[in-house]
């Protein structure tokens, strides 16, 4: 007896103590952000391929890619030097004929100097190369745009999942506290048990402590989609679509079809395909490259004056100097140096390996992908059942007139069943519509073909 006393009168104090601090708690709750903006799937779709800072940086290592490219090109050009050079000498000096004699003689030189020293085979191969790889990099910043589009929707489905959860926490908190009130009212009549009021009152405080966790919960995947987005953090995204059944029609095809259209149509084929051309090109210059001999040409124009130093500067007359070499490397890093071509076979099998990998991984990305679809699309039959089946049983426990310990926690479980019904459905319709878009993802195919079921 002294224990159940005990326990009421804990009940009565946490009860006083809430109705003295759940206003201001709710009101703390409910207010709305400081920066809120309406969003839909298109818009995140558009925002995310333009301002997603991965994007940004794969377009950076495009431009990277044809300037190393452009570099390569310029290497078949002469650059100039122009400049002046002026010497004196000071003593003793040995003339061409071996003569030692003393001379004070000084020279001024104004000119300009055109120099080519090009290595051929390897600059024309390493333009070969470097257009594959900027080739490659385009493709890359596909590759990326596509990712960071089917991240943003990934986190978008997230967040319209976040908000319909608070939805749920919030109607469940509604239904507890009516319930509450009506078993309060009963006990007040005299014909309830007060201890089935504290228990119903557990239950509010539970819901709302539910609804308080699923708010916070939709505040972090705004933020997490702002992140994505390239928007500000204190940016509170609020999603305009709700949490209905999306629809590809791929999901219809055969995985063989779909596994050919990805292999087709995936940027990351086209990217692999160009590094193992890029790879090939390299072996060929490992061979090839060093056949084709170093040319070297200057040319020099310009003024020349002097005399001794007593004379001063004088005599100022055009003058000129040019040649022409060529030149081949026989050893390492030239002719017959084995390691050139051992090394650049190496890459280019390695190349093809990671291509035929990655055909491999699209495939499983597919099949993955197709699985998912259709699993969720019948797991969620299941979960539509179990939804109807769990409101019925509240309503049909909400129709008792008695309240016994027995039926007030019947009526309380079957409260609970719904609310996680409830959830368990929202959870798979959004792994369902991530799903369609993981497939529609991994054949390389555009998202904007979404249809609602």
């Amino acid at each position: 007896m002294f224990v159940l006393l005990t326990t009421v009168v804990f009940f009565l104090q946490a009860a006083s103590i809430f109705a003295a601090e759940k206003p201001a708690v709710r009101a703390q709750i409910a207010k709305p952000a400081a920066h809120a903006q309406n969003v839909n799937l298109a818009a995140v779709m558009r925002l995310a391929g333009a301002q997603n800072l991965d994007i940004r940086l794969a377009s950076e290592r495009l431009a990277e890619a044809w300037a190393q490219h452009e570099s390569a090109n310029m290497q078949f050009f002469p650059y100039l030097t122009p400049g002046f050079a002026y010497r004196r000498h000071d003593g003793n000096i040995q003339t061409v004929d071996g003569q030692i004699i003393d001379a004070d003689k000084e020279s001024l030189g104004l000119g300009v100097a055109v120099t080519l020293q090009l290595d051929l085979g390897e600059a024309y191969y390493r333009s070969l190369t470097t257009k594959k790889l900027a080739s490659a990099a385009t493709h890359a910043v596909e590759v990326q745009r596509q990712e960071s589009i089917w991240q943003a929707v990934s986190a978008y489905l997230e967040l319209i999942r976040a908000k319909a959860a608070v939805g749920v926490a919030a109607e469940s908190a509604r239904i507890a506290e009516d319930y509450a009130r009506q078993v309060k009212q009963a006990v007040d009549a005299g014909i309830a048990f007060q201890g089935d009021a504290f228990r119903a009152t557990a239950q509010v405080e539970r819901n709302l402590i539910a609804r308080s966790e699923a708010r916070g919960r939709q505040r972090i995947a705004a933020a997490r989609l702002a992140q994505i987005l390239h928007i500000p953090a204190n940016v509170e995204l609020a999603p305009v679509d709700e949490p209905v059944m999306l629809s590809f029609d791929d999901s219809r095809r055969s995985v063989d079809s779909l596994i050919a259209s990805a292999v087709e149509s995936r940027p990351e084929m086209a990217m692999s395909a160009d590094e193992l051309e890029a790879s090939v090109r390299g072996s060929a210059a490992a061979r090839w490259a060093p056949l084709a001999p170093t040319v070297k040409a200057d040319y020099y124009g310009g003024n020349l004056g002097g005399g001794t130093y007593a004379q001063g500067l004088r005599s100022f007359n055009s003058t000129q100097e040019y040649g022409i070499g060529l030149t081949w490397r026989i050893g390492p890093g030239g002719l017959f140096d084995p390691s050139r071509p051992h090394l650049a076979d190496a890459r280019q099998r390695g190349k093809a390996v990671e291509q035929e990998k990655l055909r491999e991984e699209i495939a499983r990305q597919v099949v993955e992908a197709h699985t998912l679809v259709h699993s969720l699309q019948e797991q969620l039959t299941h979960a539509r059942a179990a939804l109807n089946a769990a409101g019925k049983t509240l309503e049909l426990a909400r129709g008792r007139r008695a309240f016994a310990v027995g039926e007030v926690l019947e009526s309380i479980v079957a409260e609970q069943e719904l609310s996680r019904a409830k959830l368990d459905y929202l959870t798979m319709v959004t792994e369902h519509n991530r799903a369609q878009f993981l497939l529609r993802r991994a054949i390389g195919a555009d998202a904007a073909a979404v249809r609602k079921k």
